[in-house]
Formats: structure tokens, sequence, C-alpha cells
């Protein structure tokens, strides 16, 4: 005789397992892109981005920022070309600025923009650092460019990094999500990750996705 209990227990376990095993598994793969800027308070302004998420490709998760900068903020950055490098804000950097906009990356977008990080640092790339032609509005610019979106560098805005990133957003409707809010209340909203993340302010260099 055929136990029907059993049967149905089986077939309820199978759900249970089953939908466990669902739940694990992320919603969407895929990388934000967040462009972030400082003007105010004590440091020198600023603009950056965050790459976080994990690759369509698959891999670890990634939360990680970058920026260009001098490597020194002296006087010699008004008269000319200077030494540069790839900035890595680091947190407490990060909770005194203001998040602009984002998007959503292909795995060749987010590739494009690590090679950009490697193009402009001072040991892979070209560090030069120039105010007038290569800061880190440029930079951004650059990776904006990368994430496919529509750019104009107007001249009186390439040293007003809040200024500028409102303006690439404003040529942008519809295919960015304004943010336009502060760290604290930005980053509280943030999914989790999952996996512990390569963290915002390590110097490892990131691997590129397959």
């Amino acid at each position: 005789m055929i136990d029907l209990s059993r049967i149905v227990r089986r077939f309820c376990l199978s759900l249970l397992i089953a939908s466990g095993l669902f739940a694990a598994l992320p919603a969407s793969a895929q990388v934000t892109v967040t462009f972030w800027s400082q003007e105010f308070g004590q440091n020198f302004p600023h603009a950056f981005f965050q790459v976080r998420g994990v690759p369509e490709a698959g891999g670890e998760p990634v939360d990680a920022y970058f920026g260009f900068t001098a490597k020194a903020i002296t006087p010699a950055i008004l008269w000319g070309t200077v030494a540069g490098r790839i900035d890595r804000p680091t947190p407490g950097y990060v909770q005194k600025s203001n998040a602009h906009f984002s998007l959503t990356v292909s795995d060749a977008q987010y590739n494009a923009l690590l090679a950009l990080v490697r193009e402009w640092d001072d040991k892979l790339g070209d560090g030069d650092y120039n105010l007038n032609r290569r800061n880190c509005v440029h930079f951004i610019a650059e990776a904006m460019r990368r994430t496919g979106l529509e750019v104009v560098e107007e001249k009186k805005l390439m040293k007003k990094p809040r200024s500028f990133t409102q303006s690439v957003a404003a040529m942008n409707v519809g295919r960015v999500a304004v943010i336009e809010q502060g760290a604290r209340e930005y980053l509280a909203g943030l999914p989790p990750l999952g996996a512990t993340p390569v963290p915002a302010g390590a110097g490892a260099a990131l691997v590129p996705a397959r």
C-alpha cells in the first residue's frame, strides 16, 4: 500500500530545500557605480566614484572607491603639472561626502573603469596631475564616459566636483538614479552584499570580471 503521508512529507521537504537555495542566490549579480563629491569643510574639493556589487560573471563582491589627486596639495598645483596618484578615499572621508547619482554597469563597463584606474595610476600608467587639464573632475568625467553616459566638460565646471556631477546627471535623465544624499543616509539604505567585500580603502588591485 502506498504511504501517501510519507510522499507528502518528502514533497514538502523538497520545497523547503529548494526555497532555501533560491533565497541564498543574489537577486541580481551586477556592479553599481555611484558618483560622489566633497566640496565643503577643511578638505580640498574632490570627486570620486564607488563600485559596489558582484560582476555578472561572478566572483567576490566589491565595495571600493576611486579618485585622482595630486600627491601633495601645495601652491605648485597652481602653476603647472605635478605628480598625481589614484586616491582611495577612506570610510571616514566618505562619511563627509555626498552621493549624487548611480547606475548599474555591465562587466565590460566595470572592466573599463578598472582599466581607467590603472591608466591614471602613477606606478602603472600616467599619474600626472594638472589642475586645469587633468584633475579629479577630469578623472570622473572619463569614468562616466566609460559607463556609457553623455558627458560635456564645461570649462567653468571642471574645478567644481559637485556642480559638474550634477550637470552630468541632468544630461542623462532616465539613465541614472539621482541620489543627492549624504553618506550616512545613502549607505544605510544599501542592501547587504553577502560575503565580505573588498574594503573601500584597500590598496590591493581589484580583479576584472571575466
